[in-house]
C-alpha cells in the first residue's frame, strides 16, 4: 500500500509554517468578507437612554435606544455599537432627544472586541 497517497492530505499539518500561514490567510479572508458585506442596514427611531464606552482591552461605544410607538407604552430597547469617534460625539450631544439612527448589521464577527452587538451605527439624525 502506498502510504504517501493516503497521508498526503494531512501532510501540511506537519509543517508548522505552512499551517500557520494557511490559518492566517483563511482568517484574513473571513474578516475581509465579514466587514465589507453587511447582512442588513436600516434606520431605527427613538430616544437614546444609555451610551457609554465599554471594555477592558478593546474599548467600544455601546448604547441603547428606547423605541416607543405611543407614549405610556413600555418601550422596546435596542442595543447598538459605534465604531466611529465622530458618530459617538454626535450621539453624546443628542442624548435625550428623539433621534434616527442609521445602522448596518454585521453577523458572525469573531469576538466582542469589535462591539457587543451585531448592529453598528454610522449616522445620526435628530428628528424634529
Amino acid at each position: 500500500m502506498n502510504w504517501s497517497a493516503v497521508l498526503f492530505p494531512v501532510m501540511w499539518l506537519w509543517r508548522p509554517k505552512l499551517f500557520l500561514t494557511l490559518v492566517f490567510f483563511i482568517g484574513a479572508a473571513y474578516l475581509l468578507v465579514a466587514f465589507n458585506y453587511s447582512y442588513s442596514d436600516g434606520n431605527r427611531a427613538g430616544y437614546m437612554q444609555k451610551f457609554s464606552k465599554k471594555g477592558w482591552i478593546c474599548k467600544t461605544y455601546e448604547g441603547e435606544l428606547a423605541m416607543t410607538t405611543v407614549p405610556g407604552v413600555a418601550p422596546i430597547l435596542w442595543g447598538f455599537s459605534v465604531w466611529d469617534e465622530r458618530v459617538a460625539e454626535d450621539l453624546a450631544r443628542v442624548m435625550g432627544k428623539r433621534i434616527i439612527l442609521h445602522y448596518k448589521e454585521y453577523r458572525y464577527l469573531p469576538t466582542t472586541c469589535f462591539g457587543e452587538t451585531d448592529y453598528f451605527v454610522d449616522r445620526v439624525e435628530v428628528q424634529e
